[in-house]
């Protein structure tokens, strides 16, 4: 016997955007990515715009993607979106070599990432209790 799952229709639509190529480490976005997980997208956006890290303006950008696609493809309302996930992958590396002394060369490698932002609307929370 196998059960069927009911797929709500309606259920938590997500909103997406993804940005190849950032010439950066993974190593170096991750920490970035983790501290704009579950923030409002005008938090994420602001603590982004503070942050002296130079590849901040990268996922700036594909942040302000994500909302536009959510505010034109699905209608959501802005000021109600948050950062659900924050992810970046490995992408191709390019070698390049610098010559070093006797004659030998030193490799220079220039890793390349992709970031995913995905947003979701946050949902009217449900008061128990009573407790405010």
């Amino acid at each position: 016997m196998s059960k069927k799952k009911k797929i709500d229709k309606n259920k938590d639509k997500l909103v997406k955007s993804i940005n190849n190529n950032i010439r950066s480490s993974v190593r170096k976005l991750n920490p970035i990515l983790k501290g704009i997980v579950g923030k409002k997208v005008d938090i994420a956006i602001r603590d982004l715009q503070f942050s002296e890290k130079r590849i901040t303006r990268d996922i700036r950008k594909t942040i302000s993607s994500a909302v536009a696609n959510a505010e034109n493809n699905f209608q959501y309302d802005i000021d109600k979106l948050i950062v659900k996930e924050a992810y970046c992958g490995k992408k191709i590396t390019m070698k390049r070599f610098r010559p070093r002394a006797k004659g030998r060369a030193a490799p220079i490698l220039k890793p390349y990432s992709s970031v995913t932002i995905i947003l979701s609307e946050i949902k009217k929370m449900e008061r128990h209790g009573t407790k405010s």
